[in-house]
């Protein structure tokens, strides 16, 4: 039978979309540490999370042993929007660097939000509205959490509260536009609206937030307004089983060509667009049914699988959330104010965190300014900005096509390109005029956001 000829774009139809989100979590053979009461250390239960999070919400958080979850016919009809999302063979990028690999990105950024956000942010707005509830607050980095949610919530309506951290505020005003065009408030973080805002003014005056700092502000509001919950774009298992969307459309993309990838790599901040790109490939791989090379790739200034510790921690900079064994920096490091917003959390997705803890994947950090390069390496030859994020994952699969090359090797590389760049043009500017600097957190840095992390027994 001959091998059926691979078009440029590959496009699933829409009775192909997945009708459920997978968990891979209950095919580890190590399941994830569960979340810890901050007071008791102990499990944390439904009825201890329900002042915080969404009923359903929360099932679907602490499950470990159910493998596929539906997606209800309501948030099927909102995907079938933009969703299924296409799978692109990097041709004119493989012509450029001359390399003997295939490189195929899933690009995630064909929808207003500009990225894979929106996946999981009508799952939690379509929970919250079943619920009865009245609104939502959350945090966003580098504001395309923050526009997904804003988004969701304006089609179901639901107020949205926006705890947006500083520097974000500041490098990307249009981000924040479009999330009060949509009719969500957006509040600079650390801010003098929370007392946890306040606290933390106190202590580093003139700081430019971090992702931990606004999850505190916005969870201290949930919990102080009736009718409302706090929903958050990364980081929990319940944002990664939404995501799952991302790799069943490409695995079911690529075994419709018989395609395989020999290496999948994504960008890491919270570890969402990972986890979900890498969810039903590294469950082949536990069950022993394939093998593949699985790398996460986060920023220098913020690298929580390469130098952090992998121990409990809080979520959030106030240390009012639960404890979460992760891979960690400390919940009081606030990195520098890089471009790369989504990806400035000082810890990592628990169930990520336990697959790099037992050797299933691999972990590697990189420079801004080798970021910027990259992405504008792609976009001259693939006709697409991407966002800084993402452009982690550019820079690392040009160096495993480049590695390639070196060797002769025809490996296939699979990327997540999560989401587009056209918000992020004053940091396209500073690389551009030069302006652009590395900055890698000092041994002394790293010493004093770990010392923040919980004394356990």
């Amino acid at each position: 039978m001959a091998k059926k000829e691979i078009p440029y774009k590959i496009y699933l139809e829409e009775s192909e979309m997945p009708k459920y989100w997978y968990n891979l979590r209950a095919d580890m053979v190590n399941k994830p540490a569960p979340l810890l009461d901050a007071k008791t250390r102990k499990p944390m239960t439904a009825e201890d999370l329900s002042p915080v999070f969404c009923d359903e919400l929360i099932q679907q958080e602490l499950n470990d042993t159910q493998a596929y979850f539906e997606i209800p016919e309501e948030i099927l009809n909102f995907y079938k929007m933009y969703r299924p999302a296409p799978l692109v063979r990097a041709y004119c990028l493989e012509e450029k660097l001359q390399t003997p690999a295939k490189i195929y990105y899933k690009f995630e950024g064909n929808n207003t939000s500009g990225s894979h956000k929106l996946n999981s942010a009508i799952a939690q707005a379509y929970y919250a509205k079943k619920q009865g509830l009245k609104g939502v607050t959350t945090e966003t980095g580098a504001g395309q959490w923050g526009t997904a949610l804003s988004m969701a919530c304006a089609y179901l309506g639901l107020d949205c509260k926006v705890y947006m951290v500083k520097v974000s505020y500041e490098q990307k005003p249009f981000r924040r536009e479009v999330m009060r065009t949509y009719g969500a408030s957006v509040t600079p973080s650390p801010s003098m609206e929370t007392e946890v805002g306040k606290k933390i003014l106190a202590e580093h005056p003139g700081t430019t937030g971090s992702l931990g700092c606004a999850i505190s502000e916005a969870v201290e509001k949930a919990t102080s307004l009736p009718g409302y919950r706090y929903v958050l774009g990364s980081v929990l298992n319940q944002v990664m089983l939404h995501q799952t969307v991302i790799g069943l459309e490409t695995k079911a993309a690529m075994d419709k060509y018989d395609i395989k990838p020999d290496i999948i790599i994504g960008c890491a901040g919270g570890g969402s667009n990972l986890g979900g790109l890498i969810a039903p490939f590294m469950g082949e791989k536990i069950k022993g049914e394939a093998d593949y090379r699985i790398i996460a790739v986060e920023p220098e200034t913020c690298p929580s699988f390469t130098r952090g510790k992998y121990a409990y921690d809080y979520c959030d900079t106030g240390m009012i959330c639960p404890l979460a064994k992760m891979y960690t920096l400390g919940s009081g490091f606030i990195p520098a104010g890089t471009h790369s917003g989504g990806l400035r959390f000082h810890g990592m997705n628990p169930t990520l965190s336990q697959l790099y803890a037992d050797g299933l994947m691999e972990a590697v950090s990189v420079p801004q300014t080798a970021v910027f390069a990259a992405a504008e390496e792609f976009a001259r030859v693939e006709g697409i900005l991407p966002a800084p994020e993402s452009s982690h994952a550019i820079k690392v699969a040009i160096d495993e096509a480049l590695k390639c090359k070196e060797t002769g090797e025809e490996k296939t590389i699979l990327f997540g390109l999560t989401g587009t760049g056209y918000f992020d043009m004053m940091a396209y500017e500073k690389f551009h005029d030069g302006k652009m600097v590395d900055y890698v957190p000092t041994e002394e840095e790293l010493a004093k956001g770990f010392s923040y992390l919980p004394k356990m027994d």
